[in-house]
């Protein structure tokens, strides 16, 4: 996604496609996301319920613009206005320092495999 594309369009489908994308790409290194069912995606966000391996919870809003963290409890949007983030690894990164350990974890795992 690009940050210029501030208010693409997509329909509920392709959004669920996309954050289902992002949700196989990250769940090794969170405890918990998926998609809210008390939020209502349109065609230009979807909003995914996030619990970090600090086990702190979040709402995360998806859209073209990025990821921003819209709550500071699963489907809670009372925060807005906050910093945007162009991938899932940036926004993580930012909230979940084990996440980073995490991630830097399986990064070594594969190079120890492709040595074998």
């Amino acid at each position: 996604m690009r940050a210029d594309d501030g208010d693409r369009v997509l329909d509920a489908d392709q959004w669920r496609l996309e954050a289902q994308a992002v949700i196989d790409d990250v769940k090794k290194h969170v405890r918990d996301l998926r998609v809210s069912e008390r939020l209502t995606s349109t065609n230009q966000v979807i909003y995914l319920n996030l619990v970090t391996l600090e086990d702190l919870r979040f709402c995360v809003e998806l859209s073209a613009a990025g990821f921003a963290i819209v709550g500071n409890r699963h489907d809670d949007t009372s925060n807005t206005g906050n910093e945007r983030f162009e991938t899932p690894y940036s926004l993580l990164d930012f909230v979940s320092p084990r996440y980073r350990n995490s991630f830097g974890n399986a990064l070594l795992d594969k190079l120890k495999e492709l040595e074998r």
